[in-house]
């Protein structure tokens, strides 16, 4: 078992692998740590319960391979820092952090700006926040999917969707796509074209009589 700082640093510089042979002291040693999972982020594993609640440690691990989340405490996976630069690396790391972080605005948006099916992993509060929803089916129309069912009605979010994919009027509400259809039929035009004439006719109906 490795005991000596100096030596286990050198030898962890080579192969990150080798904290798992080392002293509980030595894998709760920050220096050790550090070096270990800057030459292999997989050595994370053998750190202490101390070091995957290390800031500096995480974040080091995290920017190697943002997998490296899932064997961080639940304090970091609940740090903005930690999480923002995993997330940045795979928006479906979502999936791995804390409910807090599910529910933050900013880490929700980074996440459904780069895949917009990563709102499957959001709180219900960022499946019903338009702008949240809006950015994820501009990013992939499919991801309307996980919106929350006010916003499956919501024709501004229902035409992004299916503008970025015709499909995705199948995950649009009972209600929106029976308009739609109707519409379809009658003037025989596609899904966004009836999007856009019933989003006219709601405008028409406030419009003050002459």
């Amino acid at each position: 078992m490795l005991n000596d700082e100096e030596w286990t640093i050198a030898l962890v510089q080579q192969d990150g692998q080798i904290l798992g042979y080392a002293s509980e002291e030595m894998k709760s040693n920050e220096r050790i740590v550090m070096a270990a999972v800057l030459q292999n982020h997989w050595s994370f594993v053998y750190a202490s319960e101390q070091m995957t609640s290390n800031e500096n440690v995480v974040m080091a691990a995290v920017q190697q391979d943002c997998s490296s989340l899932q064997y961080a405490s639940e304090e970091m996976k609940s740090n903005e820092r930690v999480v923002m630069a995993a997330v940045e690396q795979d928006a479906q790391i979502l999936g791995m952090v804390s409910k807090d972080m599910k529910s933050n605005e900013r880490v929700v948006m980074s996440a459904v700006k780069q895949d917009g099916c990563s709102l499957e992993y959001a709180s219900k509060q960022m499946k019903s926040n338009e702008r949240v929803v809006m950015a994820a089916v501009q990013q992939d129309g499919c991801s309307l999917q996980y919106a929350s069912e006010e916003l499956k009605s919501n024709e501004r979010v229902v035409m992004a969707a299916v503008q970025q994919n015709g499909c995705s009027l199948e995950y649009a509400s009972k209600e929106m796509k029976t308009k739609v259809n109707a519409i379809i039929m009658e003037f025989e035009c596609d899904a966004t074209a009836a999007l856009r004439t019933l989003a006219k006719s709601r405008f028409v109906q406030y419009l003050p009589s002459m």
